[in-house]
């Protein structure tokens, strides 16, 4: 996969609702809307040209290169470790210390950083400390961290989730996220076959085989990872229908309990979630209903019921990042990378709950995506209004999503764009 700069700044305007991030405030995610609209067409017409052009992976140099022992790397987290979605970016931290050999004091943290001016601080202050590269997890940041990269230009800043970097023209500021659609297939699938299963035994028939979603903000990254999933289901249940209910937060406990609870009554059979915490678990787990988790094992918290997770590798991004600093190479400006750099991943499959056969299915599915043979969003496998969609631009701009045969979601930027409601799945307001 070739990222383009010219294409990230194309597609900066017209995908900035997809990139509201679990982490991110309500807040901003209206201002990014707001931001979204006021891009002008011309503007993404200019990037878009540039991109079908000559316009290569572009990347700012990091320099002649670092010592390890001389590193000093920073973080920038929204939450701590009892949060999954910075637990995952923590653990990605870790890997790549031990990949590395790194030391503990030579990666500093700063925990809980809301979406204001405290993340300017906290990352200027961590370039003082004497980091040479700096990292970030919540969308809501990336506008502080520009800030911070203004002020240190020869500090590097790679910021998860966001959008701005190819179009803020600083050397030093990164875009990094991954192809996680690919993992809510596989999550898909492993769900798909306990569905199975339960019509199977008779818990379930085929007419009343409906999941359940627990969705954050109705923008492409959630509407990516919902379809997806859903995709992957269809993959081995075909008769399967799904709910998507949104809590309208990336974050609450309670939300994500009672929305999970509403679908069960609602009768979903089956619940994932494109949310933070353990709330949609524990409800399943009462409920005695399946359920598929995000970011973290939900194991623990639904012991019966939990079968998987689909779950971020940050550390392939980390590691790549910090090792380029130790190799004086580039960092290019937009980077996503699925499962044929390992850098997404489903959890521990819980074989008290999991359907015979899932693992060596999975292992199928896996080696199909990592090899290129498998596309998520292959047309062939799901309509709109009954009717296979051959062309999807974006309002806007002149990139074509739809070729080959397939949506080419994440191809040319990081952030997710499948933003269409196809055939199968209904959304419920709250």
């Amino acid at each position: 996969m070739r990222l383009k700069k010219a294409a990230s700044a194309a597609l900066a305007g017209v995908m900035v609702l997809s990139l509201a991030a679990c982490g991110s405030s309500s807040e901003e995610t209206t201002a990014a809307e707001t931001q979204a609209e006021e891009t002008t067409a011309a503007a993404e017409t200019e990037a878009a040209e540039d991109a079908s052009g000559e316009a290569e992976e572009t990347a700012a140099a990091t320099g002649e290169g670092i010592a390890p022992e001389d590193l000093k790397i920073g973080f920038v987290y929204i939450g701590d470790e009892n949060e999954g979605y910075t637990a995952a970016h923590y653990a990605g931290a870790k890997e790549m210390q031990e990949a590395l050999g790194l030391s503990d004091d030579q990666l500093i943290v700063k925990w809980n950083i809301p979406e204001d001016e405290t993340a300017a601080d906290a990352a200027m202050d961590l370039a003082d400390q004497g980091c040479q590269i700096v990292f970030a997890n919540s969308f809501g940041h990336e506008s502080y961290i520009i800030e911070a990269a203004k002020e240190y230009p020869d500090v590097q800043f790679c910021h998860a989730t966001g959008f701005q970097a190819a179009s803020s023209g600083l050397p030093n500021m990164h875009n990094y996220f991954t192809s996680i659609y690919e993992a809510r297939y596989v999550s898909g699938v492993v769900a798909g076959l306990k569905l199975n299963q339960m019509i199977e035994d008779g818990t379930i028939t085929e007419d009343t085989c409906k999941i359940g979603y627990v969705g954050a903000y109705p923008y492409a990254e959630v509407i990516s990872g919902y379809t997806s999933f859903f995709l992957g289901v269809r993959s081995v249940c075909p008769s399967a229908t799904m709910e998507v209910k949104y809590t309208n937060s990336w974050a609450s406990f309670d939300l994500e309990k009672e929305v999970a609870d509403a679908l069960i009554s609602d009768g979903c059979v089956l619940i994932s979630q494109h949310a933070d915490t353990t709330g949609a678990p524990t409800a399943c787990e009462a409920a005695g209903v399946p359920c598929v988790g995000y970011n973290i094992s939900m194991i623990a918290t639904a012991p019966t019921q939990a079968l998987t997770s689909a779950s971020n590798d940050w550390g392939a991004y980390v590691t790549f990042a910090v090792q380029s600093m130790i190799d004086g190479t580039e960092i290019p400006v937009d980077w996503c990378k699925g499962f044929s750099d390992g850098a997404v991943r489903i959890t521990e499959l819980n074989e008290a709950a999991v359907a015979p056969g899932t693992a060596e299915k999975v292992a199928e599915v896996e080696a199909q995506l990592a090899s290129g043979e498998l596309h998520v969003f292959d047309t062939s496998t799901w309509t709109v209004n009954g009717e296979t969609l051959t062309t999807y631009k974006k309002e806007g701009s002149d990139i074509e999503y739809i070729s080959d045969g397939y949506f080419h979601e994440s191809e040319f930027a990081s952030a997710p764009a499948f933003d269409i409601l196809i055939d199968g799945i209904t959304t419920i307001d709250n």
